[in-house]
């Protein structure tokens, strides 16, 4: 990934430099095993522990030698460990090291996207109790629909956040497995039990059956589960730019002193960091894409999983991060216009209020059907003459028979439309 869209803590679990240095640990795990086992005399393991380690450079040397990263790299560490070195990597196949080494660094991935997707929950839940009484204009199909409550807006991806979380803690348990089970994944050539206690002492579960890999539907569930995430983030994105459009205006990323929307355009503010969100979610799902077609290999394995991976897998981890770092920093610092939200209650002259005096029509005693038509020909009429719709109400005979006094000015009340929402901040937890 760009260094540009790479958060330095995500960066630093797929840098070259980390994925050697768990390679080098799942060797000298596998080698303590061995020894404990007597495989491995216990002057060379010593000699292992000492020496053992590896410079990038002459990792990079043997690999334009032979074309062999895994191979390049136990050469690399050989050199520095003398003749003990014919004791790692004994008994194990390539994957053995790479997989395992793949499910450390997901597990380590997921941790930090934990951390982050919390915070994320935590300040939407807080937006959520802040306006829960603030009211605002729902619309459906971009129109106008009804009131309703900006908090609840937010308690909605406050829900949708704990079901990434839970998504995100079910793929870590997925990935956070290895293998040592050698190269078709029948213990051959190792002892089950090395695996068992090698992978323990690396904190990963033991695939229970692999081939030469561990299969790949683990991968996908992991690539799927942070496209989905990515486009919880999308979601919230696309509403705060379309609540920021110039007509709108209720919502707004914050604008930093001395930051710059248009190089042409001085009175520019954009919301660019919702639109990269909904960018980078593009890329996403492109990488879970990646995922799904991995899982289909050839008999044991063959390699038209592994070139995809070595970008689809650590650069979705670090887009994943990258994207919860903007959202977090949307969130912390959204602009909240609440005078423009009771400026958009009335845009239409009342007609989001139409359902509610079909309701009190019809509880008046008129017919559905007849109601439907009274309260629609009144309200086209005023979507299409821009005349007032209560006035238009109030002036037929038959709605102020049906509803007398201020039965008809209750029917305009917008925080009647709030009078249930604390069921759904009960459901989620929210204190009231």
């Amino acid at each position: 990934m760009i260094r540009r869209y790479t958060p330095p803590e995500m960066g630093a679990i797929w840098a070259e430099e980390a994925k050697f240095g768990r390679w080098l640990a799942i060797e000298l795990a596998v080698c303590r095993e061995q020894a404990r086992r007597g495989k491995i005399p216990r002057k060379d393991l010593r000699i292992i522990e000492k020496r053992a380690g590896f410079s990038i450079a002459r990792i990079d040397w043997h690999e334009r030698k032979t074309n062999h990263d895994v191979l390049a790299f136990i050469a690399a560490v050989a050199e520095r460990v003398g003749p003990s070195a014919r004791f790692i990597h004994m008994g194990l196949t390539s994957y053995d090291v790479v997989d395992t080494g793949l499910g450390i660094a997901m597990r380590d991935a997921t941790g930090v996207l934990e951390t982050k997707l919390v915070r994320y929950a935590v300040i939407l839940r807080k937006l959520a109790t802040a306006h829960r009484e603030t009211v605002a204009t729902a619309r459906t199909h971009g129109v106008h629909a009804e009131p309703t409550s900006l908090g609840l807006k937010f308690a909605l991806h406050y829900a949708e956040a704990l079901r990434n979380l839970h998504r995100l803690i079910r793929a870590r348990k997925a990935v956070a497995v290895g293998k040592i089970s050698g190269a078709v994944g029948n213990y051959a050539h190792l002892d089950p039990s090395v695996e068992t206690t090698g992978l323990k002492r690396l904190g990963l579960e033991p695939a229970p059956v692999s081939t030469q890999v561990v299969q790949r539907d683990r991968h996908a569930e992991y690539l799927t589960t942070l496209a989905i995430l990515a486009g919880s983030l999308e979601k919230l994105a696309t509403e705060i730019r379309n609540l920021q459009r110039t007509e709108v205006r209720e919502l707004e990323e914050s604008f930093e002193k001395g930051q710059k929307g248009s190089s042409a355009m001085p009175h520019k503010r954009n919301p660019i960091l919702c639109e990269r969100v909904a960018g980078l979610a593009r890329v996403m799902r492109g990488y879970a894409m990646v995922g799904l077609e991995n899982m289909a290999l050839w008999h044991e394995r063959d390699l038209t999983n592994s070139s995809a991976e070595r970008i689809a897998i650590p650069d979705a981890s670090i887009l994943a991060d990258y994207m919860l770092s903007l959202m977090l920093r949307v969130l912390e610092r959204l602009t909240v216009n609440t005078d423009q939200m009771r400026k958009n209650l009335d845009l239409t002259g009342g007609l989001i209020y139409s359902q509610r005096v079909l309701l009190a029509l019809v509880g008046a005693g008129m017919t559905r059907a007849d109601a439907y038509d009274l309260v629609q020909r009144h309200a086209m009429r005023a979507w299409e003459k821009g005349e007032e719709f209560r006035r238009l109400l109030a002036s037929d005979p038959a709605v102020a028979r049906c509803l007398p006094g201020g039965a008809l000015d209750a029917c305009f009340d917008p925080r009647y439309y709030l009078r249930n929402v604390n069921t759904v901040y009960r459901r989620l937890g929210i204190p009231l």
